[in-house]
């Protein structure tokens, strides 16, 4: 008998051509698709509205899986951790960080990372593989299923209320999976969280930046860290490749697309390296060359054993902050999460690798 098929993944198209091959009638994916994605079902026999000949169909052609929880932690500020596990036995990180009016899962793209960025933790970790598509959306189900958030809820009454692909790896590296991902996330028949809440941050890949948003009008964040070229080359490697106009200009091309949305920053603020009142200035500068509506997250930095950086003092990032909003920059600065566990990028995994 052939090899069942993972139905987490499958795109719409992709859902209705595997339920065709069994033949089975095109709205038989419709209701399949709703089991999966806005029920969380992982059972076929609880599938109420089939009959119980197709339960059985659909069991011996197709399976539902989610990753294996290996190990998770809960920091004081109710950050919840997770170490998850795939059938090849490769683990990859996702975090859920409340707020107070919503809640952010965090979700990897990819086993380890290529892009060596010096001051991120998974940056010290070789690139093993790109995760699959059904990898991806299953890290936020998994989420779900720990907070027994199915059904899908409507907006304002959901704890996981936003997606960040901030997680391991470099999500533009994964493109064609992370679309597909984020049109199943995005979808209203399933999943269905809205497209602004839904944000992707790069390192600046960035000949891939236009294509994933015209495929899914999700929100853009780009990993800046560094207001030219000489000082942001030292900490990420990409930027060789992709220097900052071209990055830049791929951001400037995303605003005209959007029209008046910001263009979100990420800006790791690291001891006498990129915290200056001239650092604040030249990124200004930048900004007004490029024609940028920018946003500056300013992220106060999480150290790790072994990385060569610190953290800028606490006067220091708010002397940066309050230079750019006087200057009409939105800068508000990132909160620390869950420095009382394994919270940088790559470490809890990088712990219980150790441990195998």
């Amino acid at each position: 008998m052939a090899e069942k098929i993972e139905l987490i993944g499958l795109s719409k198209e992709e859902l209705a051509q595997a339920v065709a091959d069994i033949g089975e009638k095109p709205f038989r994916a419709k209701q399949l698709w709703q089991w999966l994605y806005f029920h969380g079902e992982t059972d076929f026999a609880k599938m109420s509205n089939l009959s119980k000949e197709l339960r059985a169909k659909l069991a011996e052609h197709f399976t539902i899986t989610r990753p294996k929880i290996v190990a998770e932690q809960i920091s004081v500020d109710k950050t919840h951790k997770w170490l998850l596990e795939f059938a090849d036995g490769q683990r990859i990180e996702t975090v859920y960080i409340p707020e107070e009016d919503r809640g952010a899962v965090c979700i990897s793209t990819q086993v380890g990372c290529a892009m060596g960025c010096k001051f991120c933790h998974t940056g010290s970790q070789k690139i093993t593989r790109n995760l699959t598509a059904g990898e991806i959306v299953s890290q936020f189900m998994v989420a779900r299923d720990v907070y027994k958030e199915w059904p899908s809820p409507k907006d304002e009454t959901r704890y996981l209320s936003n997606i960040v692909v901030m997680g391991m790896g470099e999500p533009l590296q994964n493109l064609d999976n992370v679309i597909k991902v984020l049109n199943i996330i995005t979808d209203g028949e399933g999943i269905s969280l809205s497209k602004r809440r839904v944000t992707l941050s790069t390192s600046g890949i960035a000949p891939n930046i236009i294509p994933l948003v015209k495929a899914t009008g999700v929100k853009l964040a780009v990993s800046l860290h560094a207001p030219n070229n000489e000082k942001r080359s030292q900490i990420m490697p990409i930027n060789k490749k992709y220097p900052l106009e071209e990055v830049l200009q791929a951001c400037h091309d995303y605003q005209q697309l959007e029209g008046s949305h910001f263009v979100t920053f990420e800006y790791l603020m690291l001891k006498d390296f990129n915290d200056s009142l001239a650092d604040a200035h030249e990124l200004m500068d930048l900004m007004r060359r490029f024609k940028i509506n920018a946003k500056f997250n300013l992220i106060a930095f999480n150290p790790w054993p072994g990385c060569d950086y610190e953290p800028s003092s606490r006067n220091k990032i708010f002397a940066f902050s309050r230079e750019l909003q006087n200057n009409r920059f939105a800068a508000p600065i990132r909160v620390a999460r869950g420095q009382d566990i394994l919270a940088a990028c790559g470490q809890l995994k990088s712990k219980k690798d150790e441990q195998k």
